[in-house]
């Protein structure tokens, strides 16, 4: 699982040198010139840690900051990066709420060590997959469709995230029995698989009638479509 990092920051070859680097470092990067664009990525990409600039365009940083904590996206780490280098200001964006607070100019390689070092401390609270506006969060046992939380029992959720993290792929029933019941005493039947298959998917699917997201292969068993 990749994780995701927003990247809000009006400077142009600023905004790029950060995400080449980011890259380079197996992180996936989404952009945004101004506050107000970031609140729209921020809603369809869900980033697990957000780089701000506290000078933009429209919408300040720290009017950003703000809206995302109104959110109750509290998981989301922040550093804040601004040409403020006073220790005030520092100490003002840290008391805000911030990870961390780098001031310009910086070298690339610095930011990545921070980065890194906050996703030590913060990633695995916002570790996630997502699919075609359905996000499941393993480690807090959490399910998203388009914003809205989707109450899960434990065997859905695992059969969820089973599915999540091998999209396109065709499971058969005997495998997603092994995976849901590795030490049962007792032989689960096939049709258990399909009745948890059936509740997952009158949570999940616009119209269970004609599944988008799992869908059902004759003959195989079961597959996950990621778009």
């Amino acid at each position: 699982m990749k994780q995701t990092i927003l990247v809000v920051e009006d400077n142009l070859m600023i905004r790029h040198l950060i995400k080449m680097n980011l890259e380079k470092n197996n992180y996936e990067v989404v952009e945004a010139a101004d506050g107000q664009s970031a609140k729209n990525v921020f809603l369809t990409e869900h980033p697990c840690l957000v780089i701000l600039d506290l000078m933009l365009p429209k919408v300040s940083g720290e009017e950003f900051f703000e809206w995302v904590r109104a959110q109750e996206r509290s998981e989301v780490s922040f550093i804040m990066l601004s040409a403020k280098s006073r220790v005030s200001d520092k100490i003002k964006g840290l008391k805000m709420g911030a990870d961390d607070y780098i001031t310009k100019p910086f070298e690339p390689d610095e930011l990545v060590a921070h980065v890194e070092a906050v996703l030590r401390r913060t990633g695995q609270f916002c570790q996630k997959i997502v699919h075609g506006g359905l996000s499941i969060k393993p480690r807090k046992g959490e399910v998203q469709l388009y914003d809205t939380e989707i109450p899960l029992t434990k065997h859905e959720f695992n059969l969820l995230y089973y599915f999540m993290q091998y999209p396109d792929t065709i499971h058969d029933r005997e495998k997603l029995i092994a995976y849901l019941y590795p030490y049962s005493e007792h032989s689960v039947l096939d049709r258990t698989i399909d009745a948890h298959i059936k509740k997952l998917r009158e949570k999940i699917e616009e119209d269970t009638s004609k599944p988008q997201r799992i869908q059902t292969v004759r003959g195989m068993g079961y597959k996950f479509v990621s778009s």
